[in-house]
């Protein structure tokens, strides 16, 4: 009898003792499916985050020139208005009012590109660099050193140091480097 008495102790204990094991399991369970919940909506709103930082990048890259733009448009109204006063004159007294408004208009748009960051740079009589210039024509010249820029048939443009269009130049030859 003596066995069967520590059998029966044995099996009491050991029933509270799986009691406890099923609640920890079942705690554990429960945790991981909190911690899981959690990581999902972790994700999702890191997802979220991705999708709205693309759209406000790419909303910002489609009107990143919207402030250049509203400044350009008063230029082409007073364009329109030059153009106007073209056609209303006629005559030739009208040619140089129109060369005025014309050279206004020239004037406010360079002003506006300058707000943008963009300036016009000449090359006359500087030496010829790549960079910054583009060699159209080379001109025989006694009287300019080989390598200078002597001609500029168009300005060069540069936003912040950076060029967005090289001067085109013609660019001094010695009268012996023809040969």
């Amino acid at each position: 009898m003596d066995e069967s008495k520590i059998r029966d102790r044995e099996s009491l204990e050991s029933t509270p003792s799986a009691d406890a094991s099923a609640e920890t399991v079942e705690e554990l369970r429960r945790q991981v499916e909190e911690k899981q919940d959690r990581l999902l909506r972790a994700l999702a709103e890191a997802e979220n985050f991705k999708r709205r930082t693309q759209r406000e990048r790419d909303e910002s890259v489609r009107y990143a020139n919207e402030t250049l733009l509203r400044d350009l448009i008063p230029v082409l109204d007073n364009l329109d208005r030059a153009l106007e006063a073209a056609r209303s004159t006629g005559g030739a007294g009208g040619a140089a009012g129109v060369v005025g408004g014309v050279e206004l208009i020239q004037r406010e748009l360079l002003k506006v590109l300058e707000r943008a960051g963009v300036t016009r740079y000449s090359a006359l009589g500087q030496p010829f660099d790549p960079t910054r210039h583009e060699a159209i024509a080379r001109v025989v010249s006694v009287d300019a050193k080989p390598g200078t820029v002597v001609g500029e048939t168009m300005p060069g443009y540069q936003l912040h140091n950076r060029v967005l269009r090289a001067a085109l130049v013609s660019v001094a030859a010695a009268p012996d480097e023809d040969n």
